[in-house]
């Protein structure tokens, strides 16, 4: 459910004291506040958005205003789907790639 717009954005305080702290583009500001809406201020920053496993890399920008951090690091890992005829894809792609890089390294 959406936050009322009466009350205004969610924006972890402890999460602004620490963007004071450092320079944009210095350092990757680590935080498990997924649910803080991106201000402007936040623009040039990188975050290290927690997924329940690791710190997923966020660099925002200014098209990312007004979402929330979590939206940009996903807590679930996609699995393909298809089964022997996306197998004969991938192989065809992989038999590809390697006749390739042996065309590479006859040229040098």
């Amino acid at each position: 459910m959406a936050r009322s717009l009466k009350k205004g954005p969610y924006i972890n305080e402890n999460l602004l004291k620490k963007m004071k702290r450092v320079k944009p583009k210095d350092t990757v500001i680590k935080t498990w506040a997924r649910d803080c809406t991106i201000v402007p201020e936040m623009v040039g920053f990188t975050f290290g958005v927690h997924n329940g496993k690791e710190h997923i890399p966020v660099k925002v920008t200014e098209d990312m205003v007004g979402h929330k951090l979590g939206e940009f690091s996903a807590t679930t890992k996609f699995v393909r789907h298809g089964g022997r005829i996306q197998r004969e894809l991938e192989q065809k792609q992989v038999q590809s790639k390697a006749q390739a890089g042996r065309t590479e390294i006859k040229e040098e």
